[in-house]
């Protein structure tokens, strides 16, 4: 079976993007996999630090491996870590890339803390690092949070160079969550020049409410990676409150219809980012 950098690669030469997909327990886990085979194509399962927590980490790298054992191009990724422990539990843990998220530090406490990750991963996983403000909350939001910034080429280019990422996640107009008042558009001129700037794949945070389209131009633009969190959780939501409320109790049964949903989403977007129509 292809690594994930190997796939990341492919996607690079067909100009395409491997889906991010946020998940907290084996029903998320089962409709993005779902999803991914129905179309052929690679998938990311990322699990931050709070939903690592709540599934296990040792548990859902587990059910990552067994898929990939199976020949199914699905991978896990440490998404949205904090601390230099949480990140080295999860290199030990075995998943199969990490993000050290540390856009509130200074420019130098950034780049120095992540290079420590990058010195310890020593090529076993992929290390992302993130530079920018995007917001934290993958939720519906009222309005746009405060503080958010864009990530500079020049800044780009001198963050990627010191600490030695295997990706990067930059600030181009993108923010966590869903903005109820109207999401903010990215920065496609941005996003090009940052991977012109750069010698490593692009990752796009925050992409729930951006439409297809602005999607589809930041991949062209050089995005290779493309994260999911908040649609899929309020497909998850809708799903299982339909469920619920048709008085059925075997849980296999009323979780069908959350999954169902979730899936939908997963194949709709996988479709556009590997652009099949």
């Amino acid at each position: 079976m292809k690594t994930l950098r190997e796939c990341i690669a492919e996607a690079e030469v067909k100009k395409v993007a491997i889906g991010h997909f946020n998940i907290s327990d084996s029903e998320g886990f089962k409709a993005v996999v779902e999803g991914a085979r129905e179309l052929g194509v690679p998938v990311i399962i990322g699990v931050s630090e709070g939903e690592r927590e709540f599934i296990g980490l040792q548990e859902i790298v587990a059910l990552v491996k067994i898929a990939q054992g199976n020949g199914f191009p699905v991978f896990i990724n440490a998404d949205h870590t904090y601390s230099i422990e949480k990140t080295k539990e999860a290199i030990d843990a075995g998943v199969d890339s990490v993000i050290i998220d540390l856009a509130d530090k200074s420019f130098e406490e950034n780049v120095s803390l992540t290079r420590e990750i990058v010195q310890y991963a020593n090529g076993r996983v992929l290390v992302e690092g993130e530079l920018g403000f995007i917001g934290k909350s993958s939720k519906v939001l009222s309005e746009v949070p405060d503080g958010i910034t864009q990530t500079t080429p020049e800044d780009a280019k001198k963050f990627v160079e010191d600490s030695g990422v295997d990706l990067f996640a930059p600030a181009v107009g993108n923010v966590h969550g869903i903005v109820k008042t109207g999401e903010p558009k990215l920065n496609i001129e941005l996003i090009k020049a940052i991977a012109q700037s750069v010698l490593v794949p692009l990752v796009l945070h925050g992409a729930s409410g951006n439409t297809d389209e602005e999607i589809l131009q930041a991949i062209n633009a050089g995005i290779r990676i493309v994260h999911i969190n908040t649609e899929l959780r309020l497909a998850y939501k809708e799903g299982l409150k339909d469920a619920v409320e048709s008085g059925e109790v075997a849980p296999y049964k009323f979780m069908e219809a959350a999954v169902e949903d979730m899936r939908r989403v997963v194949v709709k977007k996988l479709k556009v980012f590997n652009k099949l129509g």
